[in-house]
């Protein structure tokens, strides 16, 4: 993984507009990777995915995370912030191809989900659904004392077992913050999606850059290229020569 420059992050940004939502911060991993290949990332496990997002977007942006959200006891609005050291794990995730559970005499093999197969359940509409499709692209092999079974024949608390077995293989996927409502007291869990956050970052950091790129390019002509090898510092300082 590499830092990456201004004009590789906003060729990647680039990319991602083309993706469906759940794989537009895929393209900056890409860059910011050895083999610069989105489906290579895109076969990464969630958690080491979001792993690498949070490197990425600390050498973007720094390393400090703030948003906001609603307490569902009284409403009220609140903001909190977060390290992304506070949100890596020390545990990292289990790299073999394939795990195994064996449970109440039933044998499941199976695998941890990545980015391709959250794309392919994210036009489910119902929960259940999407759970019970996930799984079934996880399941590599299901058996009962020996003959094999289809994953839906699974009962229910093997597939609870099954779940709560993909979070220890996979820790860093379930990335929580814990919240306290200044107001009312109450707390919780929030989970938290570093690549849907990462990626409205950087959304909102392209549109600014390219009318910076547009100002300046008009009052000096300029060549984005040029323009975007400038350091912030100098850049913002031109902005300011020509009032941008």
């Amino acid at each position: 993984m590499r830092p990456l420059s201004a004009a590789q992050l906003l060729d990647a940004w680039e990319q991602g507009l083309s993706e469906p939502a759940c794989r537009r911060a895929l393209p900056l991993l890409a860059a910011a990777s050895q083999d610069n290949s989105t489906e290579s990332v895109a076969t990464l496990s969630i958690g080491e995915r979001d792993r690498w997002l949070l490197i990425l977007r600390e050498w973007t942006f720094g390393p400090q995370l703030a948003s906001v959200a609603s307490c569902s006891e009284c409403s009220e609005q609140l903001e909190w912030t977060v390290n992304t050291s506070d949100l890596c794990t020390t545990k990292r995730a289990e790299l073999p191809g394939e795990l195994s559970l064996e449970l109440d005499h039933y044998c499941v093999t199976f695998r941890v989900p990545n980015s391709l197969d959250l794309a392919a359940v994210a036009d489910c509409t119902e929960a259940e659904t999407a759970r019970c499709s996930l799984l079934e692209r996880c399941i590599v092999a299901a058996n009962l004392e020996g003959q094999e079974i289809a994953s839906s024949d699974l009962p229910e608390p093997v597939v609870k077992a099954l779940i709560n077995r993909l979070g220890d293989a996979d820790p860093q996927a379930d990335m929580q913050v814990e919240l306290e409502c200044p107001v009312c007291g109450h707390s919780w869990r929030a989970l938290f999606d570093i690549e849907s956050f990462f990626w409205s970052e950087i959304n909102a950091w392209a549109q600014r850059i390219l009318l910076e790129v547009h100002t300046l390019a008009r009052a000096y002509g300029w060549r984005e290229k040029d323009i975007l090898n400038l350091s912030p510092w100098r850049r913002h300082f031109y902005l300011g020569l020509v009032g941008g």
